[in-house]
């Protein structure tokens, strides 16, 4: 049941996660290493080189969403952390930013030339919204306003929910997880909220609310929805609790040596891949958003190279393209020639 706020914050008051005022990750997650200083790291954010930008529009393919059925899942990915799932006619959208910016000021952290070919219009009537965390590159409140009449239900981590009110909230359809929780979306659809290493905030304050990673559980399918996460050893406990996985969906960009705890390095995505027990690894957090210093490209390049040599399978669609589980897994290196 959808939970009123007086329970929810006497459930973050008692979460294991929560303690010493804000929510905490397992294992020690400082922002950056001891050895650079936050003057260091602004001063790489206003000196980023050119190509973290790509020299021309993305290639995007154009599906029509509201006509899609398949009985298999199909997952539809809009660059950065944005995405769709349909199966047998159940719609679920991932983290969705149409606003063209992952910034609280429109003009800051704009969205690529051609990685903006959706847009909330696009959208087909949402059954579940699964929101992993309140940052700004996932939870962005332009978009949700937009799409709150065709929202039937959000599934999100626990405390995220307050970040939800003001666009989405509507007959108290917001349902707030803890690690390790599980939610029964509808008949064969089951959702549990799994550990990530990173951390939330909008503005100065962290770790008010959780931020997680999800298993789905949809019509004898088991799919993991990654969010943000450094790598640590949950994925081999969610791999070991819940694998194998059918697809495992986890980010492969936006990385640095300044904050190596709190997002992966796309050879550490492969690992957690392989931890997971994951079948097919599809990567994204990349390809919309220039967040870190490497090239647009790289990321992609070096996730590939890794899991070719690890064997493990990947697919890289191109922003739009369907990834049909079990049928259809498109993996141009259509990156290396945008």
């Amino acid at each position: 049941m959808p939970q009123k706020l007086s329970s929810i914050k006497d459930r973050i008051r008692l979460s294991p996660q929560f303690k010493q005022g804000a929510f905490q990750n397992f294992s020690p997650t400082p922002m950056k290493p001891d050895d650079v200083t936050y003057y260091q790291m602004l001063k790489e954010t206003f000196q980023r080189p050119a190509d973290v930008r790509p020299p021309m529009p993305l290639p995007a393919v154009k599906t029509n969403l509201k006509t899609l059925y398949s009985e298999k899942p199909v997952i539809v990915w809009f660059g950065h952390s944005s995405y769709l799932v349909h199966v047998k006619g159940f719609n679920i959208l991932v983290d969705p930013v149409f606003s063209g910016s992952a910034s609280p000021m429109s003009f800051m952290i704009k969205a690529f030339p051609g990685a903006d070919a959706y847009t909330p219009a696009d959208m087909p009537e949402i059954d579940l919204m699964i929101i992993t965390h309140n940052h700004y590159d996932h939870l962005d409140k332009k978009t949700l306003a937009q799409l709150k009449p065709h929202t039937k239900m959000i599934y999100t981590a626990l405390g995220v929910g307050r970040d939800l009110q003001s666009c989405l909230v509507k007959d108290n359809n917001i349902h707030e997880l803890d690690w390790w929780e599980s939610g029964e979306v509808a008949s064969d659809i089951t959702l549990t909220s799994t550990p990530a290493r990173h951390f939330s905030g909008r503005g100065l304050k962290r770790g008010g609310s959780l931020w997680s990673s999800f298993v789905l559980q949809i019509y004898g399918y088991q799919l993991f929805i990654g969010g943000d996460s450094g790598y640590d050893t949950h994925f081999k406990a969610i791999g070991d609790k819940y694998g194998p996985f059918d697809l495992v969906i986890l980010e492969c960009g936006q990385y640095n040596d300044n904050w190596p705890f709190i997002h992966m390095k796309p050879e550490e995505t492969v690992q957690a891949a392989i931890d997971l027990e994951g079948k097919v690894l599809l990567p994204v957090h990349w390809a919309k958003f220039a967040l870190a210093n490497h090239p647009w490209n790289e990321s992609a390049k070096r996730v590939t190279a890794s899991a070719a040599a690890r064997d493990m399978k990947i697919t890289t669609p191109k922003i739009g393209q369907p990834v049909v589980v079990d049928e259809f897994y498109p993996d141009e290196p259509w990156f290396l020639g945008a």
